[in-house]
């Protein structure tokens, strides 16, 4: 029994040290891997990745996704260094790259290694598009929602792990597994997941507005995503993402006030 309560203890002592503030909500999130770690192992799976696919280069639209990379790394140092975060992308290393394959995808790894499928770029329909996707991509990573969601799944086998040790009779603790499992991902992990693509959309858009991007385009790229994913959709309790219904209505809500922190950094007109 002592040891059980050493392993909780031990446990709750591991949530309060291992945590990061992030930037754009101000509140402490889960960082039980820290980026000295996570970092190099991404810039590594990314320059792995890029040996094992086909990089477009030279093309109109490769360039087009490093300057629009570009133009949205420039505006997120701008928001940051605004907002009394200097130096905070010290261990950032910036890279953009096309990827000849039909996904409609696009990724960016913690670090801010990014991919962009040649399969989403109709649909980005142009430059002010892919912006919309890019300012979404990269603010996974400048919230460290990767780093988040490695540190709950963490805590979700900790406390699985917890669960089997501390429950002796086994037919108990098979309901535990099964109620466990499906109640941890919908009640936990799936609302979670759900939570930090809300948040990227929000930071996305006012990164765009402030790279000079109209912010109002974001509404209409996932108009176009829903019309590409057709009548199907899975319920969103069961998804890691918000409908486009939900999306579409947030972004619009959210694209005046975009604009009007734009302004602050001197940004009126958009592309």
């Amino acid at each position: 029994m002592k040891f059980k309560h050493s392993l909780i203890i031990l446990g709750a002592l591991l949530l309060v040290l291992a945590c990061a503030t992030n930037p754009f909500t101000g509140k402490k999130t889960m960082a039980l891997v820290p980026n000295s770690q996570l970092f190099p192992t991404a810039f590594a799976q990314y320059d792995q990745f890029l040996t094992e696919n086909k990089v477009v280069t030279g093309t109109k639209d490769a360039d087009m996704i490093k300057r629009v990379g570009q133009r949205i790394a420039v505006a997120s140092e701008r928001w940051l260094n605004a907002n009394g975060h200097e130096g905070y992308l010290k261990d950032y290393k910036w890279e953009y790259n096309l990827v000849n394959d039909e996904t409609v995808n696009a990724w960016c790894m913690p670090g801010g290694k990014i991919v962009f499928y040649t399969g989403i770029l109709p649909i980005a329909n142009g430059e002010t598009g892919v912006a919309a996707i890019m300012g979404h991509e990269v603010a996974h990573a400048l919230a460290n929602h990767g780093q988040q969601r490695m540190s709950a799944a963490y805590v979700q086998q900790g406390v699985a792990l917890a669960g089997n040790i501390a429950i002796q009779d086994e037919q108990s603790r098979n309901a535990f597994n099964q109620y466990y499992g499906v109640g941890s991902n919908v009640l936990g992990m799936l609302p979670f997941s759900r939570s930090h693509e809300t948040e990227a959309d929000k930071i996305g858009l006012y990164l765009m507005a402030i790279a000079g991007y109209n912010p109002t385009e974001a509404a209409e790229l996932w108009k176009r995503m829903k019309a590409n994913s057709g009548a199907s959709s899975t319920p969103e309790f069961l998804s890691t993402h918000p409908s486009n219904d939900s999306r579409i209505a947030n972004l619009t809500a959210l694209a005046p006030k975009a604009v009007e922190e734009a302004k602050k950094f001197g940004v009126t007109s958009f592309k």
